[in-house]
């Protein structure tokens, strides 16, 4: 099987026109969930699976299915799916998300372009509402269909304005009915780029994911006492950021010597609020998240515990008070062998270098994981670079591996 490249690269740049942004170097868009550029991105992929003969539903929060039906398949088979998501992070990519969702959509058309005659009908998905930008949490479309989600839920949550989400799908045209049932596939892959250098630094056309990391999201409160910054001494203040600096770098130290036990073990501190964020203030209260991932679940409640530590050590050294909350936690997730050996044995029929390694990103896969047999495969990343006008992947690396997915949906569609 022969992947058209250039079919493959016109339906990536003509997706990129929805929600483009002018930008410096390289190509940015920003697609939300609900807005005008969602609707148009939504509309062309629609055209594009019609155009290949695929039929279209649309399920109530917002997942599109395009479905392939060869006539050699037994239309009562549990199907093979394969996609991703097009909503994208403000000013992000072009290649996150559209290619795995396009990727899809080609390995349909090369494999009726090669007579190919699979036993099982293929589906094409996009999830809905992925990244989470408009309405938070993420991974809405997918986790709906693996039924961790209740759609009622999902409609329901709101963004920064109070607008719903079944509002906002309505607004756009692609509020459907019934829920896409991601248990009922016979498997699923899903292509993504990788996001890191791993696959460029080792010469591989594509990575064949074991596992995603685990990851918990806590929060934490640093309260101290605000105060005039001029008349204040030094040894009078209660300075919860100062404290809240020490506890960043706690855990930046905790986490390297855990590495030494799991060397996929991270954490970051990315968002701090600080109260009440005047030059001329010490600030009196910090809210901030820790975010812990590895592929070993021990090692992501070590982290934390470790992190309570020292959130126990700094109150006793200086005049604040500290808490921590972990309302978000998701377990590591293995991939299936059996579609993890597809994707290695497509990559070999096409002569092309397959590696194995983890993801430490979530993905749409995550929530399809835990109902059916399921993989992720990575596109190599120019630089690693994500989520940025400057994400690229090269033409050939997503024809490549396309090549690899197809291969893949092909064989598991055989039986």
């Amino acid at each position: 099987m022969e992947i058209n490249q250039q079919r493959l690269r016109s339906d990536i740049e003509s997706n990129a026109e929805f929600g483009a942004v002018p930008t410096e170097e390289g190509r940015g868009r920003t697609v939300l969930t609900g807005s005008e550029a969602d609707r148009r991105a939504r509309e062309f992929l629609c055209e594009r699976l019609r155009d290949a003969g695929l039929t279209i539903s649309i399920d109530g929060v917002g997942n599109i299915v395009g479905r392939w039906t060869a006539e050699s398949a037994d239309p009562g088979a549990a199907p093979v799916a394969t996609g991703s998501h097009l909503d994208s992070v403000p000013e992000g990519g072009i290649f996150d998300g559209p290619l795995g969702v396009y990727a899809g959509l080609e390995s349909v058309r090369t494999m009726q372009d090669a007579g190919i005659e699979p036993a099982r009908p293929i589906e094409v998905v996009c999830f809905t509402e992925e990244e989470g930008q408009r309405f938070d949490g993420g991974l809405i479309g997918s986790a709906v269909a693996a039924g961790d989600m209740s759609l009622d839920e999902a409609l329901a949550i709101e963004d920064a304005d109070g607008v719903p989400l079944g509002d906002a799908l309505a607004d756009i045209g692609y509020r459907g009915e019934g829920r896409v049932d991601a248990g009922a596939w016979d498997a699923w892959i899903e292509l993504h780029i990788e996001q890191s250098e791993r696959l460029v630094t080792e010469n591989a056309a594509a990575g064949v994911v074991t596992s995603i990391v685990g990851l918990s999201r806590c929060q934490v409160e640093i309260t101290g006492e605000a105060d005039h910054a001029g008349s204040t001494l030094m040894r009078d203040r209660a300075d919860a950021l100062t404290a809240a600096s020490e506890f960043v770098l706690d855990v930046e130290t905790v986490t390297t010597e855990r590495c030494d036990a799991s060397e996929t073990a991270v954490a970051t501190v990315g968002k701090l609020d600080v109260s009440p964020n005047a030059p001329n203030v010490i600030p009196g209260t910090v809210s901030l998240t820790l975010d812990v991932r590895d592929v070993e679940y021990d090692s992501i409640d070590h982290i934390i515990d470790e992190a309570r530590e020292r959130l126990g050590a700094i109150e006793d050294e200086r005049p604040v008070r500290t808490s921590i909350e972990r309302p978000w936690d998701r377990s590591p997730i293995e991939m299936s062998a059996r579609c993890r050996d597809a994707l290695h044995a497509a990559g070999e029929r096409a002569n092309l270098r397959t590696l194995d390694l983890h993801s430490g990103a979530a993905h749409d896969t995550m929530h399809v994981a835990n109902v059916t047999d399921a993989a992720l495969l990575f596109a190599p990343s120019h630089d690693g670079i994500s989520h940025n006008p400057l994400e690229w992947t090269d033409w050939d690396d997503c024809a490549d591996a396309t090549r690899v997915l197809a291969g893949a949906l092909a064989e598991l569609a055989e039986a």
